[in-house]
């Protein structure tokens, strides 16, 4: 499986970055769903060169032009809610994708919310088979989510690749998917990696709650 770190080269996406962590930049939920999507088109484009391309003659008002185009299918994957604005980043590259959603959510399991579930009731997908499944979702902590909506998405097909999309992961979450996922064709996509998670399973110092912050406290 492989791992890449968009931190560890210097970029434009340290700056948003930043701005996404600041808890008083984060108040303007507009600016804070803006970054996360750019972080999104910009890790779209950097798994854009790993794909398989052909050339194609195009026929401009002047001539034949031969351009490399990319001939894999593509499917999007979220998991609702806090990934739709990266998703829709990825969108923004990938405009011809298809389009995957699912609904998986943690519940705590005791009072003390030390014990986190992951509850999945909703599915919308096209075939994955033999297609490039991108999964994003901004937060990667345990890996619950990630691995019960890739199992989802499964009932669709088996991918050519798995290309696992976050902003910012945990040893943990990354172990669990190299544990769970098929270590010869998937990759993770992170832009920064935590060092761990606090007693709620909230990655530390992460940036807090994406869906909250994308669209304001849930009941």
């Amino acid at each position: 499986m492989k791992i890449i770190n968009l931190s560890d080269n210097n970029s434009i996406i340290n700056q948003y970055m930043a701005e996404i962590r600041d808890k008083d930049y984060q108040k303007n939920r507009l600016l804070f769903r803006n970054n996360i999507m750019r972080i999104g088109e910009m890790m779209a484009y950097e798994i854009s060169k790993t794909l398989d391309y052909e050339a194609k003659q195009i026929a401009t008002p002047l001539g034949i032009a031969t351009v490399n185009v990319p001939t894999d299918k593509i499917v999007l994957a979220t998991i609702f809610r806090a990934g739709l604005p990266f998703h829709s980043g990825f969108l923004n590259i990938f405009d011809h994708a298809g389009n995957a959603f699912v609904s998986a959510y943690r519940e705590y399991m005791d009072e003390e919310h030390h014990k986190v579930g992951i509850h999945v009731e909703y599915l919308a997908t096209p075939s994955i088979d033999e297609k490039n499944l991108i999964i994003a979702d901004p937060m990667l902590a345990t890996g619950g989510s990630m691995e019960l909506g890739y199992r989802a998405f499964l009932s669709k097909g088996t991918p050519k690749r798995i290309h696992v999309c976050c902003i910012i992961a945990t040893p943990e979450g990354i172990d669990h998917i190299r544990r769970t996922f098929p270590d010869e064709k998937t990759t993770v996509w992170c832009a920064a990696i935590d060092p761990g998670m606090n007693e709620h399973k909230y990655i530390v110092p992460g940036f807090g709650d994406a869906g909250d912050l994308c669209f304001g406290d849930k009941v």
